[in-house]
């Protein structure tokens, strides 16, 4: 049952780090299509 928790564990940090980097990229979108941020800077 322990490994079973620990797989769990490691989907769910996964799923989290998956999310926040989905954030940060559609926070980068708007940020370039705004022109707060030159779109040169962002790769």
């Amino acid at each position: 049952m322990e490994t079973d928790e620990g797989v769990r564990r490691e989907r769910r940090l996964a799923w989290n780090e998956d999310w926040a980097a989905t954030i940060v990229g559609l926070v980068l979108l708007a940020l370039v299509l705004t022109q707060f941020i030159p779109g040169w800077l962002v790769p």
